[in-house]
């Protein structure tokens, strides 16, 4: 393969040719998978230098500290979305428990978006504020207003867009500028439109995260987490995910970067399965309203058309107010949407979600009950079949029919 230096590569590209060296592993198109933890050096020179290196970004010394293979899929990552370097960790939790963590101390106060993955609210409000750091939560459309919310010791402002479950698009681009006059670190959750459809990093955002057990590992079989940051923030971040000793295994790491070559591929279909379903589920009698920030309807779309350059297969619906046995006959017998808490695999999934349990700022006013709908790869002639038969048993216990 030739190394003569050729003009940036665009994103598709880049997914298929990055963070791997077949001329470094005699010609194979995979890189090993290196199951390590020692590191043997020869001489206690170089033992003694690697020691001196310990916080060196891609120094090699033990293998907590990284691999051939995990260096390939953080650089990886870190160049298609446009960051200074990555950090690869065991799953999406501990991505983002490693990037709050490394920049939060006692005293300070965070701002965190309330749409938020409510597993990330859990360690603000059961673990960071044990540590002592004051936690509010912001209403996701305040966009340049949220400077009214910050304190003299706020340190972090945590975003995701769109939000977990409930889908609001945030104006990152104006919370990064108040963020930046303040001398705040800005984070966020990019697991839904991943490094292909979102760069945050290019809008003013710090440190971008990712589940990667969802759509770069892409086939529900392992547990990843990513986090990317910019120059400024790297360090601090990378010697944050040594100090809580974090690391990704190696057979999740080869299943990432597995992943990461047909992530441009799956996400097309991805993105057009569900905004078809979307768009077919907003026809639907039993359909109050559809979350996805794809359509022209959704309150943020236009925010999402001036950002994205994509959308996932992720998004909700709002059903008409129905007892919950007949949302049960729905989705009990469906035969292609499995009923699975995470995502971004090929596959179809549909559950109940219930964001009125948390939701604060505001509080979630839905008075029907909510489906989080994945599209997967499946035909959406079979999809679209399955639901209306879904549909149908609903309809049937909801009338007493059943």
């Amino acid at each position: 393969m030739s190394n003569t230096r050729q003009p940036p590569h665009r994103a598709a590209t880049q997914a298929i040719h990055l963070g791997r060296h077949p001329e470094d592993y005699h010609g194979f198109v995979n890189p090993p998978i290196y199951h390590a933890s020692t590191v043997l050096f020869p001489t206690v020179a170089e033992l003694e230098a690697a020691r001196n290196k310990r916080y060196e970004y891609g120094s090699i010394r033990y293998g907590r500290f990284g691999t051939p293979l995990s260096l390939g899929l953080e650089r990886a990552v870190a160049e298609l979305e446009g960051g200074h370097g990555a950090v690869s960790v065991s799953s999406g939790l501990a991505a983002i428990t490693t990037a709050l963590g490394a920049f939060g101390a006692a005293g300070d106060h965070i701002l965190v978006c309330d749409n938020v993955y409510h597993p990330t609210r859990l360690y603000c409000d059961e673990v960071l504020t044990r540590y002592g750091v004051s936690v509010s939560y912001y209403e996701p459309l305040l966009g340049a207003g949220i400077e009214a919310l910050i304190r003299d010791n706020t340190r972090v402002i945590y975003m995701e867009s769109p939000g977990s479950q409930t889908f609001e698009v945030q104006d990152v681009p104006a919370i990064t500028r108040v963020a930046q006059q303040h001398g705040i670190t800005t984070m966020i959750d990019n697991t839904w439109a991943t490094p292909l459809y979102f760069k945050p990093l290019a809008l003013g955002v710090d440190i971008s995260i990712h589940a990667a057990t969802k759509y770069i590992v892409g086939h529900s079989d392992a547990m990843l987490g990513i986090v990317v940051a910019n120059e400024a923030h790297f360090d601090k971040l990378s010697r944050g995910a040594i100090h809580h000793g974090h690391c990704a295994g190696p057979d999740s790491v080869y299943l990432g970067l597995r992943g990461l070559r047909t992530l441009p591929a799956r996400m097309k279909i991805h993105q057009e399965n569900a905004v078809q379903l979307a768009e077919w589920l907003a026809k639907r009698p039993e359909v109050e309203r559809v979350l996805h920030p794809a359509l022209p309807s959704d309150p943020g779309h236009e925010l999402w058309k001036r950002d994205f350059s994509g959308a996932s297969g992720l998004f909700g619906i709002v059903l008409s107010d129905v007892p919950k046995t007949a949302i049960s006959a729905m989705l009990d017998d469906l035969q292609l949407f499995g009923m699975g808490f995470s995502w971004g695999g090929f596959e179809s999934l549909c559950i109940p979600v219930h964001p009125g349990d948390y939701r604060i700022s505001p509080q979630w006013t839905d008075t029907g009950p909510m489906l989080r709908i994945h599209a997967g790869l499946e035909d959406i002639l079979d999809l679209q079949a399955d639901l209306d038969a879904g549909f149908e048993r609903l309809r049937r216990v909801a009338n007493g029919a059943d």
